[in-house]
């Protein structure tokens, strides 16, 4: 999702650093195709700066001098996406995908899902907050999910999207006297290379976007000069996209989430 975004932003003409773990094609902890190097030659080739960052965001050493740098080469920071994730090893690792109860689950998942889930995001977005005011405003999006505000399984999955909703609007508290919105987003069934690999999990899930639909949106919301309204709530990428008029790639507007987890739950609270 987070090279979807980044060519989403590049399709805008943004100059983006895209950070990652992975430098070369093929050596991906996940066994995933892509590299930051790949992604930011496509992010050049639809019309940005595409400019490759190694980075494990689960260092707070590296997450810093990352913010140096853009510092140091364009002093500036106007969008921090914060799209990181920890705790899908059983996408990749052959472990049974639906584990089961808590109590049954590696307690691994939790650790993963909270340091890299929330943590990370925490870290990178005050590292930043600092260049952003001096830049004069800007957008932090944090990437969640309905499970935010209602149970979806696994308890930590839900518990690491609620801390995230909340972060943002924490967040969003301290930084509007300068100018900088911040907000959770929440993409519908994302097709990355991970679901694909994975969809006969998700056959129940008929909202599906592709990743760069989710960049558009961020785009769009970075664009919009008043976009301080939206900061502080939590979004729903593809109800962004009807106000907007962002479509998917083949000129689909997906539709929003937001109805089925009515039916399913009796209540998601509008933001």
């Amino acid at each position: 999702m987070g090279r979807g975004i980044a060519l989403g932003l590049g399709e805008a003409g943004a100059t983006v650093y895209v950070a990652g773990r992975t430098v070369e094609e093929g050596t991906s902890a996940a066994r995933l195709p892509g590299s930051v190097t790949t992604t930011a030659d496509q992010v050049t080739s639809m019309g940005g700066v595409g400019i490759p960052a190694p980075c494990d965001v689960g260092d707070d050493g590296q997450v810093a001098d990352l913010v140096d740098r853009v510092r140091s080469e364009h002093g500036r920071l106007d969008v921090l996406v914060n799209s990181a994730w920890g705790g899908y090893e059983r996408f990749t690792d052959g472990s049974d995908f639906n584990p089961g109860p808590f109590w049954e689950q590696p307690l691994a998942m939790w650790d993963s899902m909270h340091r890299i889930g929330v943590r990370a995001h925490y870290v990178t977005s005050a590292v930043a907050a600092p260049l952003m005011i001096t830049s004069g405003g800007g957008l932090v999006v944090s990437l969640s999910s309905f499970a935010g505000q209602v149970f979806v399984p696994p308890v930590p999955y839900g518990v690491a999207h609620a801390a995230i909703d909340r972060l943002a609007s924490d967040m969003a508290e301290d930084l509007r006297p300068y100018a900088v919105a911040s907000l959770a987003l929440y993409p519908g069934l994302v097709l990355t290379e991970g679901v694909l690999a994975n969809l006969q999990y998700f056959e129940d899930q008929p909202n599906r976007e592709t990743p760069l639909f989710v960049g558009r949106v961020v785009a769009a919301l970075a664009a919009d000069p008043d976009v301080m309204r939206h900061s502080g709530r939590w979004l729903i990428a593809a109800e962004v996209a009807a106000d907007y008029g962002v479509v998917d790639e083949h000129g689909h507007l997906p539709e929003s989430n937001r109805g089925r987890f009515l039916q399913d739950h009796g209540s998601v609270d509008r933001p």
